[in-house]
């Protein structure tokens, strides 16, 4: 009974930081349980091969092992990274279909990561047939709950004027819970819209900010914005190539905010581009001769 208070203990402590130091005998007992078939062990055997934590060497094959055996049992954590790993081919050939199914099994057993990560994919049609319905039903689940960044998704879907379901009311509620919230995206646009003089009543895609002009004309906060507008299809069609020209304009004139994001880009291949450490490194350098 001890044991499994104590498992039980670390997964929460797992949930919470999703990286921890523990001891050698502490590392043992978890693997022994695993074995013995305990699921919350099991999780926190893979997430210490996954990094190399409890004086194991990293392994992510063994990480997906033992996620693979948790998940199995129905544990939602599990089958959510479980869905990551497939996603990204670590420790298993990396198959989208396959991400899809487990995260759709976690997001139906309430896991809020799950929901928003299988509402984006059934946005774009990653790894399943595109489908918005489907979005805006996983979306919505994971926005009820308090996930911020699927409150912003919420908001860019309602904002679309193509879509049958166009509720700019809905949208705006969406953009405010997100923005309470602190999700940077939500507040950029809410602080930028309100600095030209919209009412957060205002239906922001019928009405865009002239900023092209500023932008054209060298304004590195206006040609931030454009970008964030084509990156996340508000005001603009939805377009990367545009995001990154933009972006590159104003961070090459020492917009932070511009920098941060070719970072975070390059960092993790976003907006249609491949991972490229050397020019995130690139940015980062730049951000940093900043600071002196």
């Amino acid at each position: 009974m001890k044991r499994s208070i104590l498992v039980g203990g670390l997964l929460l402590a797992l949930v919470a930081a999703n990286s921890f130091a523990m001891s050698t005998d502490e590392a043992k007992m978890v693997s022994d349980a695993a074995v013995r078939g305990s699921a919350s062990a099991q999780v926190l055997l893979a997430v210490m091969y996954k990094n190399g934590d409890g004086g194991y060497s990293k392994n992510e094959q063994q990480a997906a092992y033992w996620y693979e055996k948790a998940a199995d049992q129905g544990n939602p954590y599990a089958q959510m990274a479980l869905g990551d790993m497939y996603e990204q081919g670590l420790g298993v050939n990396q198959n989208l279909k396959v991400a899809a199914d487990w995260r759709e099994k976690s997001a139906k057993r309430g896991n809020v990561q799950a929901q928003l990560k299988l509402g984006k994919m059934y946005l774009t049609g990653t790894g399943v047939v595109k489908n918005v319905n489907q979005a805006e039903y996983w979306l919505n689940r994971a926005a009820v709950a308090g996930d911020s960044e699927a409150q912003f998704e919420l908001n860019k879907l309602y904002r679309d004027p193509n879509w049958a379901k166009h509720n700019p009311a809905l949208a705006n509620d969406w953009l405010a819970k997100s923005a309470a919230q602190g999700y940077e995206d939500a507040v950029a646009f809410v602080n930028f819209f309100e600095h030209l003089g919209f009412e957060a009543k205002e239906d922001l895609s019928q009405r865009p900010p002239h900023i092209r002009q500023l932008a054209t004309d060298g304004d590195a906060e206006a040609q931030y914005q454009l970008a964030m507008r084509y990156e996340h299809g508000i005001g603009e069609k939805h377009d990367n190539a545009q995001t990154m020209y933009w972006l590159k304009l104003a961070a090459n004139q020492g917009h932070v905010m511009a920098i941060q994001s070719l970072i975070h880009i390059y960092q993790q291949g976003l907006d249609g581009n491949a991972v490229d450490a050397a020019q995130a490194q690139v940015w980062q350098d730049k951000l940093n001769s900043l600071k002196k």
